[in-house]
């Protein structure tokens, strides 16, 4: 079977794909405006759900990676005014469980939000992140 691919559209005469509409709409959902979030990476978050879900990602890892994504940029506090105190404690339990395996899906979007310096810096502090 042939892997679907993500598409940016072009020149507004072909849509985007799916896999990205789902992901704009889930970061919109997580408090996160999609224009701030560059499509280079849009489209490799979505690549790496693929490579942890080769069939299709399940409807609700689009808002479980947002989330995760969001806090990453946000940080606690303002991720915490936007979401509760229940879903901050929840992505804090997921990124020390990155942070402790090293190469976890997870760890994959931590990473990725360092490397295209969006993360918070408080978010790099408080978890001693680098990119050495």
């Amino acid at each position: 079977m042939a892997q679907r691919r993500s598409s940016l559209g072009f020149l507004g005469m072909f849509g985007r794909s799916g896999d990205l509409r789902q992901l704009d709409t889930a970061l919109r959902g997580a408090d996160l405006h999609p224009a701030l979030v560059p499509e280079g990476v849009k489209l490799t978050i979505v690549n790496l759900m693929k490579d942890r879900w080769p069939d299709e990602p399940p409807p609700q890892a689009y808002p479980d990676v947002a989330r995760l994504f969001s806090y990453c940029i946000a940080g606690p506090e303002t991720f915490e005014s936007a979401h509760g105190l229940q879903q901050r404690q929840d992505v804090e339990r997921r990124i020390e469980a990155a942070v402790e395996a090293g190469d976890s899906f997870d760890a994959q979007i931590v990473l990725m939000a360092l490397h295209a310096k969006l993360i918070n810096a408080e978010f790099v502090e408080r978890y001693g992140l680098g990119t050495d």
